[in-house]
């Protein structure tokens, strides 16, 4: 008994370890491609005149199948709120979400009977494809983005990281004790103005040109080499302060950034997704209508 717990265990960590596209040796993968090889067969052997389209039977059956397994992918956001093992496990429903979700360039494309135009039923088709395409997006974030997440911050967390920039703002504060107050009021830009992630498309695009610290790193170079005394003590304190704060800053952006681009891919996936449901709905509609 105990030996059988023990393989469960092992079998159980090598599924942790185990690739959402590599789940189970590609099982999804290779369902996907037996699906593709059948609708294509099936679309070439069919007899249809003038030439195949939406309305033939097969062409009513993939609409049917592209229809079915598109409102059962969008059903992944239901799916993450349940945590279960094996075959029904979140990663295996991942798995089939992307290799199913690539199968519709085929099924739909086959439904279309290669006949597109302005109107519902290719603007329903092409929101597919722009669902797929930022699928695809998404899944080239998450196998990239986390290794990149963890090479950025090495052993410090982000916690750390805010620890040691509030720190090194209270050391300037102190270092900057004996400067006059035009070189006190560079510092305090520092100080008071520091812009660690900001809003999103700061965040996305991590655009910091206006950084608080690198302006005060300009400015302070300008004056330091010409200040004598105890102001030059303090300015070479107070400059080493901020260029250590700057490379903080820059890992703190850095790993706000990527958590930026993860999160990006969803405010076009998830909205046009819904998009695509509303125009499934009117290109049923319209077609029940029409019949």
């Amino acid at each position: 008994m105990a030996r059988a717990a023990s393989g469960q265990t092992q079998r159980r960590r090598a599924a942790t370890h185990e690739s959402f596209l590599r789940f189970g040796d590609f099982l999804f993968l290779k369902a996907a491609l037996v699906l593709c090889t059948a609708v294509i067969v099936a679309y070439v052997l069919q007899d249809v005149r003038p030439r195949p389209n939406g309305g033939s039977p097969l062409g009513y059956f993939l609409g049917t199948l592209g229809l079915l397994i598109i409102v059962w992918l969008a059903l992944l956001g239901v799916r993450k709120r349940a945590v279960t093992d094996g075959h029904y496990s979140l990663k295996a429903w991942v798995s089939a979400h992307v290799y199913l979700g690539l199968s519709l360039i085929v099924i739909a494309t086959l439904h279309t009977g290669f006949q597109f135009g302005f109107n519902i039923h290719t603007l329903a088709y092409a929101l597919m494809i722009l669902v797929i395409v930022s699928g695809a997006v998404g899944v080239w974030a998450y196998i990239t983005l986390p290794k990149a997440l963890s090479d950025n911050r090495g052993e410090t967390t982000r916690r750390q990281m805010l620890a040691e920039i509030a720190s090194l703002d209270e050391q300037l504060h102190e270092a900057a004790q004996p400067l006059n107050r035009e070189m006190a009021a560079i510092v305090r830009l520092s100080l008071e103005k520091t812009d660690i992630g900001g809003g999103f498309w700061k965040r996305l695009f991590a655009d910091y040109r206006d950084c608080a610290t690198t302006k005060a790193i300009a400015k302070l170079e300008a004056v330091r080499f010409v200040a004598k005394g105890p102001q030059a003590e303090a300015l070479a304190q107070v400059d080493a302060l901020l260029k250590r704060k700057a490379e903080t800053l820059a890992l703190a952006r850095r790993q706000i950034h990527i958590t930026a681009l993860l999160e990006a891919w969803l405010f076009v996936h998830v909205p046009v997704t819904f998009a695509l449901l509303a125009a499934l709905i009117a290109h049923v509609a319209s077609v029940f209508f029409y019949w």
